[in-house]
């Protein structure tokens, strides 16, 4: 069973999306401000998280950063509003998906299961990791190395870069990340691409990697591209 923390002050769709939650046997927790949300995930094991922008005491951006200091747990942003700006400022901060109120609870249940599909193991599937000059990444653990130092990246930027890094010199376009990553399921567009490989550049360029970069084919879309 899957243990899911929904943090919205709104306390009737609260109610609505954890009785969804249950009758899909999900283990429910429930939180209505923003440092009750920080305080459960600090001090407890989720698989996934839906966080409302729009909460006391802290907001979910703000709370959504601050977990990304210390957890890469999925998060899917709740906002009031479908401004471009809230959907990309959520997804910059570590997001992994968003979603507008009004929404059905169908919906959240859909995106969550795809989540979950992408995150889970497969039973008797080959131990995946990959190494490349300083580069380790375990995808079965979801850990990535630079020069033997851990770096704390989501799963999402995880698997984008495992996608990236073992196909080299293959150039994906966002189309073909979108449907291999997210799935036909996913109801965002394109630029979700773009903004999780701008958080996981900034990530990685914090470490020296002279042989190897994901590089931008403009008009087409990103390869992991071998420098020597």
């Amino acid at each position: 069973m899957y243990n899911v923390l929904i943090a919205d002050d709104n306390r009737q769709i609260v109610s609505i999306i954890s009785q969804y939650c249950k009758k899909n046997d999900f283990i429910v927790s429930t939180v209505f401000d923003g440092e009750s949300a920080l305080s459960e995930v600090r001090n407890n094991k989720f698989d996934i998280v839906l966080l409302d922008v729009m909460m006391p005491k802290k907001d979910g951006f703000e709370v959504c950063r601050e977990i990304r200091s210390f957890s890469n747990v999925p998060i899917i942003m709740i906002t009031a509003r479908g401004e471009d700006y809230e959907k990309i400022m959520g997804l910059e901060i570590g997001a992994d998906d968003y979603i507008v109120k009004p929404f059905s609870p169908g919906e959240i249940i859909a995106r969550i299961h795809a989540i979950l599909r992408r995150l889970s193991p497969k039973e008797n599937q080959d131990k995946k990791l990959f190494k490349y000059d300083n580069l380790e990444i375990d995808l079965d653990n979801f850990a990535v190395k630079i020069e033997n130092e851990k770096i704390l990246l989501t799963k999402k930027e995880i698997e984008i870069f495992w996608t990236l890094a073992t196909n080299q010199n293959k150039v994906f376009t966002r189309e073909n990340l979108l449907d291999l990553l997210w799935g036909f399921d996913y109801f965002g567009d394109s630029r979700t691409v773009d903004t999780h490989i701008k958080r996981l550049r900034s990530k990685i360029d914090n470490y020296n990697h002279p042989n190897w970069n994901i590089k931008t084919i403009w008009g087409v879309g990103y390869k992991f591209e071998i420098l020597e």
